[in-house]
């Protein structure tokens, strides 16, 4: 299926390995994403503070491109405040006259917007477990992953619609799918990193990142997992001041979820980016390549069992 695909402002830069994971991904499986020509910034997270109206004819630009293009799938998206932004958009302008106030903004009226949705809520609604479990070839063994999700991905529930807004699970299945047998039950799941408070308030965000990162250690994670270049941010990049406000000393890697999809569908690491973390990957990597090989020295071991059975 074709997919009009928003990339967003950071896939171009902060979060590029994002961008660069989301796609070869979608490429291992089929999946055609045609960017939206000339599009613009959704207006991200501060616009709708400023101006409601304005931040709807910032999305609304893109949606009426997208809903030009010929994709039977609609506009993906795999940044959780571009999909907020967006869906908030279309969501505003079911009311006449909020539409045309959006609309006196615009060099054309609105158009048609298509349906838009997450990566991650294609991956699980036009896929599933078990195409994807086909797909895997280098199942993630022998690691403990601990699912982040942020405040955005499943909130406003009316008008996100994807999954339950205090327990979302669409990432801890997809990692099933991909042969992890260690997921917890993150409690602090959806809770808020800062968001893009770090820089007017770095102490702020340092406390509530701090606090994911250290109940994650406590929850013996290997590795946290997030979809959104922001929470990623403060949990990478800015993890030595967070882990500094709570008194953390141990590391831990921070991955996009289709950084984790790649290595289990075997693609290879520079087309996944691992090499932008801030925090090193390398021993969540080692830890499942020995799991890895214990697995399957075991398979031989019984195979030969087998074998020589009478």
């Amino acid at each position: 299926m074709n997919y009009a695909y928003y990339p967003g402002c950071s896939g171009l830069g902060s979060s590029e390995e994002y961008e660069r994971s989301t796609r070869a991904v979608c490429d291992a499986l089929g999946v055609t994403l045609a960017p939206v020509p000339d599009w613009s910034c959704c207006g991200s997270t501060p616009a709708h503070a400023v101006n409601t109206e304005l931040s709807a004819a910032l999305c609304a630009r893109n949606l009426s491109i997208a809903g030009r293009m010929d994709c039977e799938g609609g506009l993906l998206t795999p940044c959780p405040s571009c999909l907020s932004n967006l869906k908030l958009a279309t969501h505003r302008m079911e009311d006449a006259a909020f539409r045309q106030r959006v609309d006196e903004l615009l060099d054309a009226p609105s158009g048609v917007f298509p349906r838009t949705r997450s990566v991650l809520q294609m991956l699980l609604e036009d896929f599933g477990m078990e195409s994807i479990a086909r797909r895997m070839n280098r199942p993630l063994l022998g690691v403990r992953l601990v699912p982040y999700y942020g405040c955005l991905m499943s909130r406003p529930a009316e008008v996100m619609q994807f999954g339950h807004p205090e327990n979302p699970t669409a990432m801890e299945t997809l990692l099933r799918a991909c042969g992890t047998e260690d997921v917890a039950d993150f409690p602090a799941k959806i809770e808020c990193c800062g968001a893009s408070h770090g820089i007017p308030s770095q102490r702020m965000t340092s406390r509530l990142s701090g606090g994911i990162l250290s109940l994650a250690a406590d929850y013996g994670a290997d590795a946290i997992v997030v979809a959104c270049p922001l929470c990623q941010m403060n949990l990478d990049l800015r993890q030595k001041q967070a882990a500094r406000a709570v008194g953390l000393e141990r590391r831990i890697p921070v991955l996009y979820v289709t950084q984790l999809m790649g290595l289990a569908f075997g693609l290879d690491m520079p087309r996944l980016g691992l090499e932008k973390l801030c925090v090193s990957a390398r021993p969540l990597l080692d830890k499942m390549q020995k799991a890895r090989a214990e697995a399957a020295q075991k398979t031989r071991e019984t195979a030969g069992k087998a074998e020589v059975r009478p």
